[in-house]
């Protein structure tokens, strides 16, 4: 974690040094995203109608146990399975509901294929399995993959070992599953950010693509959320990014007569849930809604000292750190994450999109002992801490 942590701060830093437009993107990302709260119905019915437009199909969930439902549904009696990293996949619990009815399912993201094979739950919201040593990722393929990896071979030599095997997964898979970086409500595009890979394969080689996000990753435009993945990517410490996908619809061609035909060498299918999940009830409290204008960098985490001390024991998966102690509160209503927060003020200070982290969780500690809520003005150096 240590290593993590001395690896991440300096370059971030370093990024906001030599890309100064990033803070200016920030400030945009924040002031789009308070609008889609403020008018979210609007936005999910255009969402909704936008990406039927495109030829695809759009899912609204009001709880987990509608997004499992749905899930089931399209994968019916399909069997081989590949997911990219999702945050609001483990929220639902996808991958454990495909693989308890015996679908074949995998991770292919890396991070997310060590947690898969180690039977653990991710560490960081973007670097899922940063709490491994180098040596402990070479034990677990050595176990699980190839007998000639061990913890002597070299980073490369896994990463090849791995890339190897989860090639013939994508060969042979017939559904794939991936998050999203932010949705765009006028074309109802979905942005995926990447460095691997492997979001393009699990997005173009199986027959049915589906997308599953929360409705709080909703931008009005196609440009805005090309925006939410440049800000991710730079304050999250991998930028430039190696690959922004932008997937509109199934695959689709007009080279006959300029005629779009649905579909060409790509998915037949696409189809995208929206996930509320307590974002709407959120939405309605003054303070918590601030938590939906997280865009999941990550950053937070390595400021805070209850993650330095605690890591992924914090909070429940999928989202740890400060982030997570906001979060259960929304998808969980588990408020005691929030009552470990030191009030440091470290995150609100990294924070791209300014949430002011240690009023939201001085607001959860205030709803956990049935105080009244604290109105949006109220700072918190004027709040007496808990």
């Amino acid at each position: 974690m240590e290593k993590a942590i001395n690896n991440n701060i300096p370059t971030v830093r370093t990024i906001l040094e030599n890309h100064k437009d990033l803070k200016a993107m920030a400030d945009e990302v924040r002031r789009v995203k308070l609008n889609v709260l403020d008018n979210l119905d609007y936005y999910i019915d255009q969402t909704v109608k936008s990406v039927e437009k495109t030829g695809g199909t759009a899912h609204v969930a009001k709880t987990k146990g509608d997004a499992i439902r749905i899930v089931t549904e399209l994968v019916g009696k399909r069997n081989n399975i590949i997911l990219s990293k999702s945050n609001v996949a483990l929220e639902v619990g996808v991958r454990e509901h495909l693989t308890s009815i015996g679908k074949d399912v995998w991770e292919t993201d890396l991070g997310e294929y060590i947690l898969q094979i180690a039977e653990d739950s991710p560490s960081h919201i973007v670097a899922p399995a940063l709490h491994f040593t180098k040596e402990q990722v070479g034990q677990l393929l050595n176990r699980n993959l190839d007998r000639a990896i061990n913890e002597n071979s070299t980073h490369e030599q896994m990463v090849a070992s791995v890339r190897e095997f989860l090639l013939s997964k994508y060969l042979k898979a017939e559904v794939g599953i991936t998050g999203v970086n932010a949705v765009a409500a006028d074309t109802g595009s979905v942005a995926l950010l990447e460095n691997e890979g492997n979001i393009r394969m699990v997005t173009i080689l199986p027959s049915i693509h589906i997308a599953i996000t929360g409705i709080d990753k909703i931008v009005p435009s196609l440009k805005d959320a090309m925006l939410e993945t440049m800000v991710q990517s730079g304050y999250g410490g991998l930028y430039p990014p190696s690959y922004i996908n932008i997937t509109s619809g199934p695959s689709s061609t007009a080279d006959i007569e300029f005629k779009r035909v649905v579909p060409a060498t790509g998915p037949r299918e696409f189809h995208l849930i929206l996930l509320d999940n307590g974002r709407t009830i959120a939405n309605e409290d003054p303070e918590l809604r601030e938590a939906l204008l997280c865009i999941k960098c990550g950053r937070c985490y390595f400021s805070c000292p209850v993650y330095r001390a605690l890591g992924k024991d914090w909070v429940k998966p999928p989202y740890g750190g400060p982030t997570g102690a906001m979060w259960a509160a929304i998808i969980d209503r588990d408020t005691f994450p929030a009552n470990l927060c030191t009030h440091s003020g470290g995150c609100k200070e990294v924070c791209p999109v300014g949430i002011n982290i240690p009023r939201v969780l001085e607001h959860i500690k205030e709803m956990s002992l049935g105080g009244a809520p604290a109105t949006r003005s109220s700072p918190i150096e004027d709040t007496k801490s808990n």
